[in-house]
């Protein structure tokens, strides 16, 4: 497919973009490991990491388990202060030997790139994906794009080698139009594929909240000029930096709202801890007000605040459950209490995905739904709908229980089973609700653990066959994978 000409906004589009104001950020970021090793970090912060954790990672600097070969090194002044009353969120940024010790893992979680038709765009069922930064301004050494933000090659299905590169306006917008045309003649259902409209677009990266109301903009604009139905935007900026959130950006989702109506905008916000976002005394204790409600973080609170008033932003928070940083059940119990009471929804819990050193990072598949499933007795109806989800190369696919007792007459259950179920194919819905059954295995962290234990598959986790090779012309010449 020969690249669109470029891309010229609509009369709309440019009276909305005229509006938007960009403002400088100030996040105070500290890069890399090179600030703490030459001691030119600010003062305060150079004490994050203890002399003899330095000299661990020095050692490691250059070699196989380098681990800022990885997953760069990241901080922002605000996350810092939070880190010092939080052994959790230090964890979540801080980097250790540990992650290195195995580097077992996939270098394209899931398969990705299967599913990327043109470059920077992940194409599943009736949603897309799209790559728009490769950065954050912090990053969590769990981060399930690790090879994206290292700038890593990555081997796709047709035997190239290269880096996962970043979405384009004129390249999405011609894919998204091509598509529903096709979609829309042929009754409904692309001709090839079997797939429905592309109606919603996620913005990810990386964390889009680190472009300009200006970059942000222009993307939604294109994207509903284009007939995306609905935008999300997937972001970590609210526990990084919560001054983001500022009147110039909620000015920017009014004029767009106002622009464009119809267009529905997800804010899929992520907290792993309620460390992130509760303010904490000198003891480390969370603080309560006279009637015993926590106390946010007063910039978080603002910020949370300006979003969810606008009631036509849907807010959601999703988050893995990781080893030393929420595997606690009060934790999330806090978390999810927290979320629904200031107007935000509890959309997924993670096991933790197979990216290069996953093991230094997840908990076991059944130890996250008990820690989930105890963190949940304590909630009322409307708290309590975050499912814990884990993703399967066929699609999304939820641990939906774990038992204890045996199955009468089932060999292999003796000790109890774990049961799977599909939420969503990545290519189309045909096996949502189907499920697969395993003899438990309570050190499980991915799916190749319960290999040997399989008792019941009508899902088809353990026959699963990858996709045919995709064509970079995709929906342009109905040439898409199926």
């Amino acid at each position: 497919m020969t690249s669109p000409a470029r891309y010229v906004p609509t009369a709309r589009e440019k009276a909305f973009l005229d509006t938007v104001e960009s403002p400088p950020y100030n996040r105070e970021i500290i890069n890399g490991l090179s600030p703490f090793f030459a001691e030119k970090a600010p003062a305060d912060i150079l004490n994050f990491y203890s002399n003899d954790e330095l000299s661990a990672l020095k050692e490691l600097k250059g070699t196989d388990r380098d681990v800022e070969s990885r997953m760069p090194v990241k901080l922002t002044r605000h996350y810092f202060e939070l880190a010092k009353k939080s052994l959790p969120i230090q964890r979540l940024v801080k980097a250790s030997p540990d992650e290195t010790q195995d580097l077992a893992g996939s270098e394209d979680p899931g398969f990705q790139m299967d599913y990327s038709p043109v470059e920077g765009l992940l194409h599943k069922y009736e949603m897309g994906l799209m790559y728009v930064v490769s950065t954050c301004s912090a990053h969590c050494r769990f981060c399930y794009r690790e090879e994206l933000i290292g700038r890593k090659d990555i081997e796709r299905q047709d035997g190239t080698v290269a880096k996962k590169g970043l979405a384009e306006i004129p390249e999405i917008t011609a894919y998204v139009r091509s598509h529903n045309e096709l979609v829309e003649k042929n009754g409904g259902i692309h001709p090839e594929t079997g797939r429905e409209k592309l109606r919603e677009i996620l913005l990810s990266g990386g964390d889009p909240m680190v472009l300009s109301n200006a970059k942000l903009a222009g993307w939604f604009g294109a994207l509903a000029e284009s007939g995306v139905e609905s935008i999300r935007v997937g972001t970590k900026e609210l526990a990084f930096f919560p001054e983001r959130f500022d009147e110039s950006f909620l000015s920017m989702l009014d004029r767009f709202h106002e622009t464009y109506p119809e267009v529905g905008l997800r804010l899929m916000i992520h907290f792993n801890h309620p460390d992130e976002f509760l303010a904490k005394d000198d003891g480390g204790n969370y603080m309560q007000d006279e009637k015993g409600f926590l106390q946010w973080i007063p910039a978080t609170r603002k910020a949370v605040r300006g979003i969810v008033k606008r009631g036509w932003v849907s807010v959601e928070n999703q988050s893995p459950i990781i080893k030393d940083i929420n595997d606690d059940a009060t934790a999330l119990r806090i978390m999810q209490r927290e979320m629904k009471r200031v107007g935000a929804e509890n959309h997924y819990f993670f096991c933790g995905r197979d990216i290069v050193a996953y093991r230094a990072f997840n908990v076991p598949m059944e130890t996250a739904w008990q820690i989930l499933n105890e963190s949940q007795k304590g909630l009322s109806g409307v708290e309590n709908h975050a499912r814990l989800s884990i993703t399967h190369y066929k699609g999304k696919t939820e641990v939906a229980a774990v038992t204890n007792e045996p199955i009468p007459g089932l060999a292999g259950s003796e000790n109890g089973v774990v049961i799977f179920k599909i939420l969503r194919n990545a290519a189309a819905a045909p096996d949502r609700g189907k499920v697969c059954i395993v003899g438990r295995n309570p050190n499980a962290i991915w799916f190749d653990d319960y290999e040997d234990r399989v008792l019941f598959d009508e899902a088809g986790l353990y026959d699963y066959q990858r996709v045919k090779k995709p064509s970079l012309q995709a929906s342009a010449t109905g040439a898409e994978d199926a």
